[in-house]
C-alpha cells in the first residue's frame, strides 16, 4: 500500500518550519540557590509575546521558550531556526528597547531562503551579539 502526502506552498499539514527561542533564564536574580523575581529573560520573553500578536508572522513563526540556552555570560539570549536554514544564536540582548529589533530579524530570517542575515542587514540591536551561526542540516 502507498500513501500520497500532498505538500503544498501553504503547509496544510501545520508542520511548523520557523522557531523563535528565547531562554526565560537568562539575566536572572539568585540568591541561595533560588531565582528571585522575574528573570529578564521572562520579560524579554513577554515583550516579544505582546509584540507578537500584530506581527504578520505570529502564526508561521512560534515563539518558544527554552529554560536555558547555556549562554548565561551573554544574557538575554534568543535562537532563530528553521528547516533547511542556517540556525543563529545572538546574545547580549537588551532586556528593554530589542523586542522589535528581535522581531523585525526574525521577518528578514523568514525571507532569506537559506535564513543568511548580513550584519549590515540586520537592526542595530542584532549586530553585535551574534553569538553563533550554525549550518543547516544535510538534506
Amino acid at each position: 500500500m502507498t500513501t500520497t502526502v500532498n505538500i503544498s506552498p501553504t503547509n496544510p499539514l501545520d508542520v511548523v518550519e520557523h522557531t523563535l527561542f528565547v531562554c526565560k533564564t537568562c539575566a536572572s536574580v539568585w540568591q541561595n540557590g533560588k531565582r528571585l523575581g522575574e528573570s529578564g529573560g521572562e520579560k524579554l520573553l513577554h515583550q516579544l509575546q505582546q509584540l507578537a500578536q500584530d506581527w504578520e508572522l505570529r502564526d508561521r513563526f512560534p515563539i518558544q521558550e527554552v529554560e536555558c540556552m547555556s549562554a548565561c555570560n551573554r544574557s538575554c539570549v534568543v535562537a532563530f531556526s528553521a528547516k533547511g536554514k542556517l540556525t543563529y544564536l545572538f546574545g547580549d540582548l537588551a532586556v528593554d528597547g530589542s523586542a522589535s529589533a528581535v522581531l523585525e530579524c526574525a521577518s528578514q530570517y523568514y525571507a532569506k531562503a537559506d535564513g543568511l542575515l548580513p550584519w549590515s542587514e540586520r537592526p542595530e540591536a542584532l549586530k553585535k551579539g551574534i553569538l553563533a551561526k550554525i549550518p543547516p542540516l544535510s538534506k
